[in-house]
C-alpha cells in the first residue's frame, strides 16, 4: 500500500480516527487521576571483605563477596531478613506478603545492594527500607565466614540510607499523556485500516480498476440543488468528458451505434446517466435516439416531462411504429419512452422485433442510448446489451460494491455481452476537486464548449 492510500484512509475516516484518539486519552487521563498516589523509597548496602593475617584470609573473603552477592539478594526477601523488620516495626503482615513490596537489586560485577520499598506513605516506607537494610546488614554478617579466632571476613554497611519521598512514583501523568496519544493514534488509524479493509464499496476509479481493465469513461460529481456554479460546471464537463470517451472508443465507427446505459442494482444513476449523456451528444450536433428499455420501472419520459402512455413496447407488439411514437425531446434528440408494461419485457427485449428496430435506429441515428433495468435483478440489460455496441455499467460512489461489479461483469460476459466502460457516479465534491482541481477556474473563465455548436437535423426515418 503506497504513501498516498494511507492518507486517502485517514482523509476518509478521520473523523473516527480523532474519536478512537480522544476516546484513548480520556481513558488514560481518567485511569492516572484514580490511581492512589505510590511513593518509592531505596537504600543502597555495600558488602566489603576485611582484611585477613594472610593473604589466604584476604582472598577468602573477596571472593566470597564476589560470588555469593546475588545469593544475600535472595536472601533479602526471606523470612531471616523480613521477620525481625516485622517484630521491630509491629506489622501486621507476614514475610511473604512483606516481600512483595520490596524490590533488590545489585548491579553486575559490583558488591552494591539496592533495597527498595513502594507504598502510599512516605514516612512509613522510608522507615521500612531502613530497617530492611540494616537487618540485611545484619544477617550478611550473621552469614559470613569467620576466620579462626571468629572474626567475620565480609562484612555488610548501608552507605545511602532512604530518605522520604517528596513526589510519588506513580502515576506520571506525562509519561501516560504521550503513551495515551501513542495508543489511541495506533488504535484510531488501525480501525480505519480494518474498516478500510473490510469495506467493499466502490469508492474511486482505483477501486474499479482494481476489479478489471476496462476503463473508467467519467467520474459523475453529487450535485444538489444548492450548488455552486463551478460545481454545476464540473457536473456538466464529466458528462462531456464521458462523450469524448465515447468516441475515443469507437462507437458509431468501428462498433454498432447503439449503447446500453446499465448499473449493477437499482438506484445507482443509469436513467439519469442516459438522459444527460443523450443530451450532451445531442448538443455536440449529433441525431440521438434515447430508448426507455427499463419496461420494469421505466423512468426516462418522467425525468424529460414527456407523455409516456405508448413507446417502445408498443412498437415491439406492432401497435404503433418507430416514426409514430418517438417523441422529440429537444434539438437533435428524440426519445422512445417505455409505452404499455408489458408482462414479458425480457421476451419483448429479446424478439426479432427488438433486433429489427435497433437496425433501423442505427440507420436513422448517430447514437442510439438504451437504457435498461439492472443487470444482476434481471436478463433484459443482457439481452440487449449482446445486441448492440456494448454496454456502459454505471456504478454509484459508497454503495456498488466489489462483489456486485464482478457479478455483472461476469454475467454480461456469459451472456455474450461487451462493457466498455464503466461511470462512476455520485462521487464527492472534494473527491472531484482533487481529480479535477481545474474546474473551478475553468468555469470562471466563461469558456463553454457546445453552446455555439451548430445543429443538425435527422435524417428521415423509415417506418419499422
Amino acid at each position: 500500500m503506497e504513501l498516498q492510500q494511507y492518507l486517502k484512509i485517514f482523509r476518509d475516516y478521520w473523523r473516527s480516527i480523532v474519536a478512537t484518539l480522544l476516546l484513548v486519552v480520556a481513558a488514560v487521563a481518567g485511569y492516572t487521576v484514580l490511581q492512589t498516589p505510590v511513593y518509592n523509597a531505596s537504600a543502597s548496602v555495600f558488602v566489603i571483605v576485611e582484611s585477613g593475617e594472610t593473604a589466604g584470609e584476604l582472598s577468602q573473603g573477596a571472593s566470597y563477596a564476589e560470588r555469593q552477592v546475588q545469593s544475600f539478594v535472595q536472601v533479602t526477601e526471606t523470612a531471616v531478613v523480613l521477620q525481625p523488620v516485622i517484630d521491630e516495626l509491629g506489622m501486621d503482615t507476614t514475610p511473604k506478603a512483606l516481600a512483595g513490596r520490596i524490590s533488590v537489586t545489585s548491579p553486575n560485577s559490583t558488591s552494591l545492594i539496592s533495597v527498595s520499598v513502594s507504598g502510599t506513605d512516605p514516612s512509613e516506607i522510608a522507615e521500612l527500607t531502613d530497617a530492611v537494610a540494616a537487618s540485611l546488614v545484619t544477617t550478611v554478617n550473621e552469614l559470613s565466614p569467620t576466620t579462626m579466632e571468629g572474626q567475620g571476613l565480609v562484612r555488610a554497611t548501608v552507605i545511602d540510607p532512604a530518605v522520604v519521598p517528596l513526589s510519588p512514583s506513580a502515576p506520571k501523568p506525562l509519561t501516560n499523556l504521550v503513551l495515551g496519544l501513542m495508543l489511541g493514534a495506533l488504535l484510531g488509524y488501525g480501525q480505519a485500516l480494518l474498516r478500510s479493509v473490510l469495506d467493499t464499496r466502490i469508492r474511486t476509479t482505483a477501486d474499479l480498476e482494481e476489479i478489471s481493465s476496462t476503463p473508467v469513461l467519467a467520474t459523475i460529481g453529487h450535485v444538489n440543488a444548492n450548488a455552486k456554479p463551478s460545481e454545476q460546471h464540473a457536473h456538466a464537463e464529466a458528462y462531456r468528458r464521458l462523450r469524448t470517451n465515447i468516441s475515443f472508443i469507437g462507437l458509431g465507427g468501428e462498433r454498432r451505434s447503439s449503447l446500453v446505459i446499465t448499473s449493477t442494482m437499482p438506484g445507482e444513476g443509469k436513467t439519469q446517466t442516459s438522459v444527460n449523456l443523450a443530451k450532451v451528444l445531442a448538443q455536440s450536433g449529433d441525431s440521438v435516439l434515447l430508448i426507455d428499455a427499463d419496461l420494469r420501472r421505466p423512468q426516462v419520459a418522467a425525468r424529460l416531462g414527456l407523455d409516456s402512455e405508448l413507446g417502445l413496447a408498443d412498437v415491439l407488439t406492432r401497435r404503433g411504429t418507430l416514426a409514430d411514437l418517438t417523441i422529440p425531446a429537444m434539438s437533435n434528440l428524440w426519445v422512445l419512452p417505455a409505452g404499455t408494461v408489458p408482462p414479458n419485457p425480457s421476451e419483448l427485449l429479446g424478439s426479432k422485433a427488438m433486433e429489427s428496430l435497433l437496425q433501423v435506429a442505427e440507420r436513422e441515428f448517430d447514437h442510439v442510448i438504451i437504457d435498461t433495468p439492472p443487470v444482476l435483478p434481471v436478463t433484459d440489460a443482457t439481452i440487449l446489451a449482446s445486441r448492440t455496441g456494448g454496454a456502459i455499467l454505471v456504478t454509484r460512489a459508497n454503495q456498488t460494491r466489489d462483489a456486485q461489479v464482478e457479478a455483472t461483469l461476469e454475467t454480461l460476459e456469459t451472456g455474450s455481452a461487451e462493457v466498455v466502460g464503466f461511470v462512476l457516479n455520485d462521487v464527492s465534491v472534494s473527491a472531484l476537486n482533487d481529480r479535477y482541481g481545474y474546474y473551478s477556474e475553468y468555469s470562471s473563465s466563461g469558456n463553454r464548449t457546445d453552446s455555439s455548436r451548430k445543429k443538425v437535423s435527422v435524417r428521415p426515418r423509415h417506418e419499422l
